[in-house]
């Protein structure tokens, strides 16, 4: 028995007219058919029959990956035709300009993926929105996508889900875009980042939250100010949480007494006291103005000769 093109030539027939397989034959059926049913061609099926020396684990990488790259590819049409779909278009003009945008938010080219963000809202895919802008490198394409998702609805909840990306980049881009999103859905999910593991997550949302004097922020912006992380910032996002002053204050007075805070910490702490009002800050400066640290004593007095205090 021979192969042709790596199937079976079937024997002549009898005088009867039908033809007989043997054993071997039936087996060499079944396991073209099975060789086939994996995507090997008939070469290649015809080569790991008929080949002594042949091995096949070249050709089973190789099926591997030409398997992945296809499925790779059908479930990004399948995603795209998903976010088409979710557009409602009513018609082929529609349909079109959709996928336009979402080919130009993919490109190479800086300037079509801004052009594409900026486009009108009902033709970009608020998910498409969410995936390039998590994506996005270009600071300026970055904040024209950061513009488009404040304009959309149903990006908050997309864009938590970038908060637990196991990379830090993401996870920045993410809270960031939260942290520009109008509404009460953003303020929640930024007030939940207060206790993420990632200290730039909690950082921003700290400083967002505590500029729009939302309380809760308060203990992570004090910790941003002893580790002197955009400390100025948070002493400033302090400084507007003017109702909740005398807790502020005994904060930073607590964490400038505790034993294990550095003399560096200190001073910034001491500094954050200028821009908190009320007695107990008044109080907490006029303590300092006799500490041990020559540093945060004459920072004290300083402080308190601005505020008419001293």
């Amino acid at each position: 028995m021979t192969l042709r093109r790596g199937g079976a030539r079937p024997p002549p027939p009898p005088g009867s007219g039908y033809r007989e397989y043997s054993g071997e034959d039936v087996r060499r059926i079944f396991h073209i058919e099975s060789l086939r049913a994996v995507g090997l061609s008939l070469r290649e099926i015809g080569r790991a029959l008929d080949d002594p020396g042949f091995t096949p684990a070249d050709l089973v990488d190789d099926l591997i990956r030409r398997t992945r790259e296809r499925i790779a590819a059908e479930t990004e049409l399948l995603t795209r035709l998903d976010r088409v779909h979710a557009t409602g278009p009513a018609g082929w003009e529609d349909v079109l300009q959709v996928l336009a945008v979402l080919r130009a938010l993919g490109s190479p080219s800086a300037g079509a993926r801004q052009r594409a963000a900026l486009a009108p809202v009902d033709e970009v895919p608020v998910e498409a929105l969410v995936e390039a802008a998590l994506d996005e490198r270009d600071p300026v394409v970055a904040g024209a996508l950061r513009w488009a998702l404040a304009r959309s609805d149903g990006s908050a909840a997309l864009l938590a889900e970038g908060l637990g990306s196991p990379v830090p980049e993401v996870r920045e881009r993410a809270v960031r875009s939260l942290t520009e999103l109008p509404g009460d859905e953003a303020v929640a999910l930024l007030r939940d980042a207060l206790a993420h593991p990632d200290a730039v997550v909690r950082n921003r949302a700290a400083l967002a939250l505590g500029a729009q004097g939302e309380a809760a922020a308060t203990p992570v912006l004090v910790d941003m100010i002893v580790a002197g992380s955009n400390d100025t910032d948070a002493a400033d996002a302090l400084s507007v949480l003017a109702a909740d002053a005398d807790r502020i204050a005994s904060l930073l007075v607590g964490r400038i007494g505790d034993g294990t805070t550095k003399p560096p910490a200190r001073g910034r702490l001491t500094q954050a006291l200028a821009g908190i009002p009320g007695a107990t800050a008044s109080r907490a400066l006029a303590d300092l103005v006799g500490d041990a640290d020559r540093a945060v004593a004459l920072t004290a007095t300083y402080l308190l000769r601005l505020r008419g205090d001293g």
